[in-house]
C-alpha cells in the first residue's frame, strides 16, 4: 500500500498556488484544463513539470471530442434563468453558442441583461482526443501514461463525453 500525498491546487489566472509543498499528485477536475487558453495551458503544463517529484503524476479530466461533436451552434433567449444564477433579480439572457471546427472549441458566449446593467460572459471550452491531449502534455515534457473514462478511474470509453488521464514527467 502507497500513500499519495495530495497537493492542493488552485489555479488564478496562470498563477499557481501550492498550500503544500507536497508534489507527488497534482490534481485538477470539472474539466477545468478545458476552459484556459493555450498559452494558459502551456503555462499550467510547464509549472506541473516543475513542481511534481520524479515520481509523482497528474490527473486532471477533459471534454472528449465526443461531446464537441454534439453541440449545436444554437441563440437561445430566456428570462431569469437557473433560479437567480446569474442575478437575483429580473435578468433576461441571451445564450449564442459557436464552435470553431478547426480547433475543436466552443464558445458559450451569455449577454445578462439587468434593469441597471448589462454583462457578457464568455465560456470557452476546448475539447481533445488522445492524440490532441498527448501532444499538447508531449510539449511540456510530460507523458501521459493512461487514458480513464473518469477521475474515479474507470475504464476509458472511447464513445464517452469526458476522461481522465494521469500523466508523468518524460
Amino acid at each position: 500500500y502507497r500513500a499519495w500525498t495530495l497537493a492542493l491546487v488552485s489555479l488564478v489566472g496562470t498563477k499557481l498556488t501550492m498550500f503544500k509543498p507536497f508534489r507527488e499528485l497534482l490534481i485538477m477536475i470539472f474539466c477545468d484544463f478545458c476552459a484556459l487558453s493555450p498559452a494558459q495551458r502551456k503555462t499550467l503544463l510547464e509549472k506541473f513539470k516543475r513542481l511534481l517529484q520524479p515520481d509523482g503524476s497528474i490527473l486532471l479530466d477533459a471534454y472528449l471530442i465526443n461531446a464537441f461533436n454534439q453541440k449545436t451552434e444554437s441563440a437561445t433567449y430566456l428570462v431569469s434563468l437557473s433560479d437567480g444564477f446569474w442575478s437575483a433579480g429580473k435578468y433576461y439572457q441571451f445564450l449564442n453558442t459557436f464552435k470553431y471546427e478547426d480547433v475543436k472549441v466552443t464558445l458559450d458566449k451569455y449577454t445578462i441583461i439587468e434593469e441597471n446593467r448589462t454583462r457578457q460572459i464568455f465560456n470557452w471550452l476546448q475539447y481533445y482526443n488522445k492524440e490532441s491531449i498527448a501532444s499538447e502534455f508531449a510539449a511540456s515534457g510530460l507523458k501521459i501514461e493512461k487514458f480513464l473514462a473518469n477521475v474515479a478511474g474507470d475504464e476509458f470509453d472511447p464513445e464517452g463525453s469526458e476522461f481522465a488521464i494521469i500523466a508523468r514527467c518524460n
